[in-house]
């Protein structure tokens, strides 16, 4: 299984009132370090929706083990979980150190411009490869 480690400072502004990282935040780090993940296995977001693939966010999930403070640098994990015919799903684990402060996933759907699903498999097996080629 393909994973990808993205690192990420937590900025001042992540904090909510009780200096400690809001909730929402986290899930903008799932997103960075899911394109990041991409483009390490040859493929942007940007490629995908230029080849007509759109992967919108159709579930998360997340689970808050630890808090997480300003200044503190977090290692975002992310990999393939699973898979279907038309969607993926990505797991996360942000960590500080060998801590685990949170875990979650994302699942998406191939669809077109039109968002129809696409099975990348059968219509567009070197994208499903480049995605999917090691799970």
């Amino acid at each position: 299984m393909k994973c990808h480690q993205y690192q990420h400072r937590v900025q001042y502004y992540e904090t909510d009132q009780m200096g400690i990282v809001h909730h929402s935040n986290y899930i903008k780090w799932f997103e960075s370090a899911r394109n990041e993940y991409l483009r390490k296995q040859g493929i942007s977001c940007r490629e995908l929706e230029k080849l007509g693939v759109l992967l919108p966010v159709i579930e998360v999930n997340s689970s808050y083990k630890q808090r997480t403070y300003y200044d503190d640098l977090v290692t975002i994990r992310v990999f393939v979980k699973g898979l279907s015919r038309v969607t993926i799903t990505f797991g996360y684990e942000i960590k500080k150190g060998e801590e685990l402060l949170v875990a979650g996933s994302t699942k998406q759907s191939f669809v077109n411009r039109d968002f129809k699903p696409v099975s990348l498999q059968r219509e567009k097996p070197k994208i499903w490869e480049i995605i999917c080629g090691d799970y």
